[in-house]
């Protein structure tokens, strides 16, 4: 009986041990490169979340240069995003055991690799393929970003660097469907979509060169006993994301069946619990800390938040793009400049907000929150109310402070969620809080595309683009009551900070 809680004391006793060795290191010797190594990692990051949305705007061309059908272009778009999300947390546990620059590298071989197969691939099914490869490629990327800047950065250097993450994430998403626009607008068609995958290939090869010199290498003291990844663990919490993940991709394409795995996503996740709290107990490596991350201040809070606010959020730019190219006949390129406000509102916000995110704390979330949902309440009233040719007076002052909101939610979510988490598993938190985002991601996608399509059948339109974005902002909601809850216990607002 009094076995577990020593264990547990022990666990706990090495992990602060751990924390402060890291925090008088990177006190005493901050890295002489750090910013230099995030400019290098956020190139990665923003290369891999770019191409969540960029392929958007390539359906057409996909499926006319390959002859496809239509189901199978959407699997082009949502095999990357499912690929992605199954592989986050694993990555950034593997990052935690075997450092940063090993996954980096080993990362964004893969995503070269599929990105030049699916640029040249023969047939759709080859692409449908490379996407995959190329989605779990981007999920062992991705999470180093975050693990990094646990890693290099402390205190308020750490709140900006997260203020410049959340500004690649941000901006990554609203710049998606002008550059793929673009490129294809440059290539034409047949051939445009092409080059929006080959495109990757020389900017991934210098990356590349640039994390080989200037990301370290973990020292070999530092690897930790048993550094082995849990099989099973990655096993079971695959299968649980893949239970949430696949039905809602899948229901973008019209197909309903895989619905029932929803059902096994809870007795998959409960046993994944159950596996690494006996790792722990027994003074294994587990994939993910269920209790150091449990007991962590604001985390699971701030897993909530993130996933809320990607549920409601994702929806907005394509519910807003399929409206403006299918209702009002713009072109891709005119869709997505109409978005383009977003991202400049965001660049603003971003940096911002991680500059003040130490002083103001969950205040920054709870009015970011309260402003992107003004920017989309009046995005949904003004929108389809006026015409064609005064869009762009309507939209982009409306879409401007949508994007002011939308900057200033992520990084400082970020910052706080992973504040107290200990760099040794800041990989796999970073990679936790971004599964959940992905998950939001791909529900919310699904949900704004199943009310545009259920509302425009019978009301047209303007209204179905209404009944999409009222739905997101439901869901922005919950995300805000997370985030008020979050600040009524932050000792920061306690205190008087």
């Amino acid at each position: 009986m009094t076995e577990e809680p020593l264990v547990t004391r022990e666990h706990e006793a090495d992990a602060a041990q751990d924390q402060a060795e890291h925090d008088q290191a990177g006190h005493d010797q901050p890295h002489p490169r750090r910013w230099r190594i995030l400019a290098v990692s956020l190139v990665i990051g923003f290369m891999a979340l770019l191409d969540v949305t960029i392929v958007n705007v390539a359906i057409p061309s996909i499926q006319g240069g390959l002859h496809t059908s239509a189901a199978t272009v959407q699997w082009v778009v949502s095999g990357y995003a499912l690929a992605f999300g199954l592989t986050l947390v694993t990555g950034g546990r593997l990052g935690d055991a075997y450092g940063r620059r090993t996954m980096m590298l080993v990362g964004l071989t893969g995503f070269i690799a599929a990105s030049a197969g699916v640029g040249l691939a023969p047939t759709a099914t080859w692409v449908v393929v490379g996407r995959l490869v190329q989605g779990a490629s981007a999920g062992l990327l991705t999470p180093q970003n975050s693990g990094l800047i646990q890693q290099l950065f402390r205190g308020r250097e750490r709140a900006r660097a997260f203020g410049l993450f959340g500004l690649v994430v941000s901006i990554s998403s609203a710049t998606g469907p002008v550059l793929g626009g673009l490129i294809i607008a440059a290539f034409g068609e047949e051939h445009g979509w092409r080059y929006i995958f080959l495109v990757n290939v020389p900017i991934g090869l210098v990356a590349m060169v640039a994390v080989a010199r200037m990301v370290p290498q973990r020292p070999r003291d530092q690897h930790e006993t048993g550094t082995h990844l849990d099989l099973l663990g990655a096993g079971l919490l695959g299968a649980a994301v893949l239970c949430v993940l696949l039905p809602t991709v899948a229901a973008e394409g019209g197909d309903r069946l895989p619905l029932l795995l929803l059902l096994a996503a809870v007795p998959l996740g409960w046993a994944f619990v159950r596996r690494e709290l006996g790792l722990v107990r027994r003074g294994g490596a587990p994939l993910l800390d269920i209790d150091l991350l449990r007991q962590t201040p604001g985390y699971a809070n701030g897993v909530a938040v993130g996933a809320l606010y990607f549920t409601g959020f994702t929806g907005f730019f394509l519910v807003l793009s399929v409206y403006y190219q299918e209702d009002l006949g713009l072109t891709a390129l005119q869709a997505g400049l109409l978005m383009c406000p977003f991202a400049v509102g965001s660049a603003i916000t971003a940096p911002l907000s991680g500059r003040v995110v130490s002083d103001l704390h969950r205040k920054v979330t709870v009015l970011a929150l309260l402003t992107i949902m003004a920017g989309i309440l009046l995005v949904a009233l003004v929108v389809p109310a006026v015409a064609t040719d005064r869009l762009w007076l309507a939209a982009v002052p409306v879409t401007f402070l949508a994007g002011l909101g939308g900057g200033g939610v992520v990084s400082p979510n970020m910052t706080l969620s992973l504040e107290d988490v200990p760099p040794r598993m800041g990989g796999a938190a970073g990679g936790a809080l971004q599964t959940g985002q992905r998950i939001g991601a791909s529900i919310g996608a699904a949900l704004a595309m199943t009310v545009y399509q259920l509302t425009l059948a019978s009301h047209g339109g303007g209204t179905a683009l209404r009944a999409a974005l009222l739905t997101g902002l439901l869901l922005l909601g919950a995300s805000l009551t997370m985030a008020v809850r979050a600040l009524r216990t932050d000792p920061g607002v306690q205190t008087g900070a």
